[in-house]
């Protein structure tokens, strides 16, 4: 009852669209900000992230400071690369309501990665918000480009004919 009230009623999609837009809006502008202050970095975030693994009350856990170690670090421009057009495009997406729940599962899992490296912020708060948009599915973008795209995208993959092939069995 309550999950088809979040999924589908026309009211918590108007609620749902202002939490969206104002998630993507924190995102966007911290991709942007990354993008023209003339180079973002994430190999210091990524250092700091690890020294906090260590000492008697860690701020980061051990496997996340040993995965940062051995595979972000050295790759610390395509971290660098993802992270600011991660960003941007996630903020963009949920602005613009267009692929809506992969821009949130993306962006939740950024946040995850965040506060895994120690970083609180509004890390926490981004996450919650995320966690109804999510659960909400097509009902977070109901109004935005996902109103249009996703039936569009649904006519005209094989998926979409799939689903709607099983469906008319099934009736």
């Amino acid at each position: 009852m309550v999950m088809d009230f979040i999924r589908n009623n026309k009211i918590v999609a108007a609620i749902l669209t202002v939490l969206r837009v104002y998630i993507g809006y924190a995102w966007l502008t911290a991709g942007i900000g990354k993008l023209t202050s003339g180079g973002f970095d994430a190999g210091g975030f990524i250092q700091g992230a690890i020294a906090s693994a260590g000492g008697d009350h860690p701020a980061v856990q051990g496997w996340w400071a040993a995965f940062l170690e051995a595979v972000a670090l050295p790759n610390a421009e395509l971290f660098s690369f993802v992270v600011m057009w991660g960003e941007v495009l996630v903020g963009a997406a949920l602005i613009l309501g267009i692929f809506t729940n992969f821009a949130a599962l993306m962006g939740i899992t950024m946040n995850f990665a965040f506060l895994f490296s120690g970083t609180v912020s509004t890390n926490a708060q981004m996450v919650l918000i995320t966690v109804f948009l999510i659960v909400a599915g097509f009902n977070a973008g109901r109004y935005g480009l996902d109103r249009w795209v996703i039936p569009f995208i649904k006519k005209h993959t094989q998926v979409g004919r799939d689903k709607m092939k099983k469906e008319f069995v099934a009736a």
